[in-house]
């Protein structure tokens, strides 16, 4: 079995597996027609159940045919222009690339002794993201899984920088379309299920800073503490941003930790065009960027920053086995000291290898791309009378809903939409996402491909308008 350890001896073999995978994939990119085959649960799972994992094939070739049959056929492929469901964008190659790479290597993040580089590099690119924001001089952060992660070690930080220990008396205020990981977040904190105090938001889906300030207000009459505001740059559902500068206001007006959640509109990080909507974003305490949702990075690779350097002690333990106390005053950058995992992948490669070989502005052409897409599908939507649009687009995301002309019904109309979704996805030909609006079901677009076109988004509404019509003409029958 030592002819499958990766090592001197083995990398002819090493460098004909991956070759042999690799064909595959790329073989598989350039026939898919469909984002989706339409495979269902049960006609998948009994393939995989009975495969015996105790009885090994002993040859590459024989697991990839399998391979082929219960994962490559029926993936999702998110590369294809009519996937345009949840944030999952297509990758850039020199990320891919680096993938291949650190899984081959294996370096992990946690301490100097096992990634040397590799630390330097993280660091890198953590103050070329806080610059980018413009926290200032003593920023630095760390990468993490993913948003939701980030979010927990930003709250964590903001717990332990407040001036009380009373759990109870702490809120978290964050807009009522902000992502759920702030919750989640407060949960795993200890806090209270009072803790989160949800703010209104205004048409656009915009946090509405008046209330925000009664809430900060009311809080404080109560005796109680403000721990943190939460701003969303990029809601998951609208893409819609909140007014940073107002609500960077009313956080140094209360003395309160201001966290922007910009999981999603980290992209304008890297745009020449729309920059100035992430205006206020330099006067948070802490962000959080998902570079695999508008970077085009392959899952995972997030990073939480903080303003203040020193914050992050909150998350340092030192065990003499690992990352002793002594290394502090030596000078060794150990990066498990500023995180909240110990084992860490070395993700922040994927990111360097993407700006050096396509560099930032390439980055931001590409998300540009797709945010200019959705100002398109925003005015055809507007223009069709059988949709009904929500929002004026901020980011790449457009929130609709079916409205046939000749049902009144709000739950019937409910239910046609639902009905469109699933057909669409079992028939494959697209994928869209949905969501609720008022208590209604809606659908969405979340739109990551620079590849997509607005003929596309035209063919899938009109895929849409299809099934839905199906469903109510089947329906009209069942009742008569």
């Amino acid at each position: 079995m030592r002819s499958h350890l990766l090592n001197d001896l083995t990398a002819e073999h090493y460098r004909r597996s991956v070759t042999e995978g690799v064909e595959r994939v790329a073989a598989k990119l350039a026939a898919t027609e469909r984002p989706f085959t339409g495979v269902t649960v049960d006609a998948l799972a009994p393939r995989i159940e009975q495969i015996d994992l105790d009885r090994p094939l002993h040859d590459t070739t024989a697991v990839l045919d399998e391979l082929e049959e219960v994962y490559l056929r029926d993936a999702v492929y998110f590369h294809h222009p009519r996937y345009v469901a949840h944030l999952n964008c297509p990758v850039v190659i020199p990320a891919v690339l680096g993938e291949a790479i650190l899984s081959a290597v294996n370096s992990s993040l946690d301490t100097w002794d096992q990634s040397a580089g590799g630390t330097l590099i993280e660091r890198k690119l953590i103050d070329w993201t806080a610059a980018r924001i413009g926290l200032g001089p003593a920023a630095d952060g760390v990468f993490t899984s993913g948003g939701t992660q980030s979010n927990l070690q930003a709250l964590l930080l903001a717990r332990e920088e407040t001036k009380t220990h009373d759990l109870a008396e702490l809120r978290i205020f964050a807009s009522e379309v902000s992502h759920f990981s702030v919750r989640k977040s407060a949960k795993l904190l200890g806090l209270s299920q009072e803790a989160v105090v949800a703010i209104p938001v205004d048409h656009d889906k915009r946090m509405r800073t008046v209330a925000l300030a009664h809430e900060l207000e009311r809080c404080r009459q109560d005796g109680l503490v403000p721990m943190a505001v939460v701003a969303t740059a990029g809601t998951t559902d609208f893409g819609s941003i909140d007014p940073l500068p107002e609500i960077a206001e009313l956080c140094a007006q209360y003395a309160t930790w201001l966290h922007v959640d910009a999981a999603y509109g980290c992209g304008l990080l890297a745009s020449r065009q729309h920059r100035g909507r992430l205006d206020g974003i330099e006067r948070a305490d802490s962000v959080t960027v998902d570079y695999h949702k508008s970077f085009f990075q392959p899952v995972s690779s997030s990073a939480v920053l903080v303003r203040d350097a020193a914050t992050l002690r909150h998350a340092t333990y030192h065990a003499e086995y690992l990352n002793p106390r002594r290394m502090v005053q030596e000078r060794i950058p150990n990066q498990v000291d500023k995180s909240l995992q110990t084992t860490r992948r070395f993700d922040a490669l994927k990111l360097w290898m993407t700006l050096r070989v396509m560099g930032a502005d390439g980055i931001g052409e590409l998300f540009d791309q797709v945010c200019d897409l959705a100002r398109e599908g925003w005015r055809l939507l507007a223009a069709d009378p059988r949709f009904d649009v929500v929002v004026e687009p901020a980011l790449s995301t457009l929130v609709f809903r079916y409205i046939p002309a000749a049902v009144t019904d709000p739950a019937e109309i409910d239910r046609a939409n639902l009905y469109a979704r699933k057909a669409l996805f079992a028939s494959g030909d697209a994928v869209v996402a949905g969501t609720k609006v008022g208590g209604r079901h809606y659908l969405k677009f979340t739109l990551l491909n620079p590849e997509t076109r607005p003929a596309d988004l035209a063919a899938v509404l009109d895929l849409i308008a299809g099934h839905a019509e199906q469903y109510l003409g089947e329906s009209l029958d069942r009742a008569s």
